[in-house]
């Protein structure tokens, strides 16, 4: 069986040596295009091709494109998923399959936490208290607003990934004593404000309720709105002491429901995070974690159990090993031009 997978995060590599792993030797190839010539995804996978650069229509036509040229019998898409899953009809008329974690009505639902966060039925799942923003009034107000019920706030973009652009707003401290004193992910709210002045309309922002407690992130399996598998991570709160693989109910609860909601397929990743309320929802990623290679030690191999759902294979998931404690430790490669 030839997989394909495009241009996607470079974690990708735990995925594909997971897939191979109870398999027999040349039962899986696995196919990963990107556009640089050094992806780290290279190393990992079978055959390396480049990517042209391209979006939209025309990177669709060149997909159609390779599927057929190369005879991908497996289309697992990273890059213009929501677009691609549109197009399944025609992937499927050159005799290729397409593992898409969603419709693409979700999918771009699932990449804007503002909207998705404001239309998620409160009986599916709960997030934490937040007002989107777009300008420093706006901001004001939701500080103000906000404030009144919570001890701690922090801002992050609507649209961001691997948690980019969260700061939690500082009201006792300035930037240069951050800088001496090493404090990371936060922002002085007085010297945040100057910059909304200097920019008086920006992409939407979210205040939100600051959540101090245990992070979850929840490595799944599904079926179209089955979910066959969660493999929960507990991460450490002290740095270095790495993860636990835990079976919170209320987070099961959560996840099983977010899976038939919104008819999850294939690998996807879901993160919580507990406030003073219990566990709240962060986000949805239609795609594997980083942290995938580490789920995968709790017993089951979730790729696998995704490649038999696609064979139209019995699913049968081993038990999970909760309480084991996991982490990662780097390994050193050469990276070479691998096309």
């Amino acid at each position: 069986m030839r997989i394909w997978f495009n241009k996607t995060f470079s974690t990708i590599s735990a995925v594909f040596n997971n897939l191979r792993l109870n398999t027999q030797s040349g039962e899986v190839t696995i196919i990963c295009t990107h556009t640089h010539s050094t992806a780290s995804a290279f190393v990992a996978a079978n055959e390396s091709y480049l990517e042209p650069h391209l979006t939209g229509e025309e990177y669709l036509q060149w997909c159609l494109e390779f599927c057929q040229g190369q005879r991908i019998d497996l289309f697992w898409p990273g890059k213009e998923a929501a677009l691609i899953s549109q197009h399944h009809d025609s992937f499927h008329a050159i005799g290729t399959q397409v593992m898409s974690v969603a419709d693409a009505e979700t999918l771009s639902l699932l990449d804007n936490k503002a909207t998705f966060y404001s239309t998620l039925p409160t009986e599916v799942a709960q997030t934490m208290e937040f007002i989107a923003v777009n300008n420093m009034g706006e901001f004001d107000q939701a500080v103000q607003q906000l404030s009144k019920r919570h001890d701690s706030l922090c801002i992050k973009p609507a649209v961001s990934v691997f948690g980019l652009g969260f700061r939690i707003l500082d009201t006792k401290r300035d930037s240069i004593t951050h800088l001496i004193k090493g404090v990371e992910y936060q922002i002085p709210l007085a010297e945040l404000r100057q910059g909304m002045y200097n920019t008086r309309c920006f992409a939407t922002m979210l205040v939100m309720e600051n959540l101090e407690g245990s992070e979850w992130s929840v490595d799944c399996a599904g079926r179209h709105g089955e979910l066959l598998c969660a493999v929960q991570r507990k991460k450490s709160l002290l740095i270095g002491h790495g993860q636990e693989i835990d079976n919170n109910t209320d987070i099961q609860g959560m996840v099983e429901r977010l899976t038939t909601h919104y008819r999850l397929n294939g690998l996807f990743n879901i993160q919580f995070k507990e406030g003073i309320n219990g566990p709240r929802l962060l986000e949805i990623n239609p795609r594997p974690s980083g942290g995938f290679g580490m789920a995968c030690l709790a017993g089951v191999n979730l790729a696998k159990v995704a490649l038999q759902v696609f064979k139209g294979e019995k699913v049968v998931v081993p038990a999970i090993d909760y309480g084991l404690k996991v982490t990662e430790v780097g390994t050193p490669v050469v990276l070479r031009d691998n096309v």
